[in-house]
């Protein structure tokens, strides 16, 4: 039987250690593994090509610098890992990544928008909750 693989999602906010904590315990408890997911901002469109290079290598090493101590803290507690790191729109990547690797669960953290935010514009976590391939742990 193939070990269940936990996607993790991060974005850097003070939720992110909660969220791998989370993932970890999980991961333990049901013998799993664990994809950890970042999606970094969106590359400039609009910038001449030698700016733009730059620009894009400033952004994947800032993200990899973000994703690096929960990389070890996954690792150091004895638990497989994978990275992703991804560009935005991460609601998207996020359900993309999990139906791709065939993951059976995704853990991840709410955001504080409000109801009419909300509505307006809908946040990374409805987002997953509405097109997720398999269960979701929102992480408080």
């Amino acid at each position: 039987m193939e070990k269940l693989k936990i996607l993790t999602a991060i974005d850097g906010s003070e939720y992110s250690s909660q969220i791998v904590n989370k993932a970890v315990e999980l991961a333990k408890v049901l013998d799993g593994g664990i994809i950890l997911v970042h999606c970094h901002r969106k590359f400039s469109a609009i910038m001449e090509h030698a700016y733009r290079e730059d620009e894009m290598s400033q952004i994947i090493s800032d993200a990899e610098k973000l994703v690096r101590p929960f990389l070890q803290a996954i690792e150091a507690a004895g638990i497989g890992v994978d990275s992703r790191i991804m560009e935005e729109p991460a609601g998207a990547a996020i359900s993309n990544i999990a139906a791709a690797e065939k993951c059976g669960l995704i853990v991840m953290g709410c955001r504080g928008h409000t109801n009419l935010a909300n509505l307006i514009i809908g946040s990374v976590t409805n987002r997953v909750l509405q097109t997720a391939p398999c269960s979701v742990l929102v992480v408080r």
